[in-house]
């Protein structure tokens, strides 16, 4: 397992910069992974699947991306439901918070 530095970690959790928060098909904002955790917790099948389907996957791409998290993007990258992405990132942030 690749250790992850203190301060990475930190930015993980912290807001992404207001130029890079994502923006949900419902009008959800979301600025970092305890938002993207309570949205897709929420969020119904057809809006996740709006966002996630055989052509992209918009919140995998936005947390390699914006939060520079690989390793929580390759696994959002194989749920097939909004419930399994908020699991997989609850389950991060709790690792990520352990850590921090």
């Amino acid at each position: 397992m690749i250790a992850v530095k203190q301060n990475t970690i930190v930015m993980r959790l912290e807001d992404v910069p207001e130029d890079k928060v994502f923006w949900c098909c419902d009008g959800k904002v979301l600025k970092n992974l305890n938002d993207l955790a309570l949205a897709l917790k929420e969020m119904t099948e057809e809006i996740y699947l709006s966002h996630v389907n055989g052509n992209k996957n918009d919140f995998s791409n936005w947390v390699q991306d914006v939060i520079g998290d690989v390793t929580l993007s390759h696994q959002l990258k194989k749920g097939k439901t909004s419930f399994t992405a908020a699991r997989r990132v609850r389950d991060r942030l709790e690792w990520l918070k352990a850590r921090a």
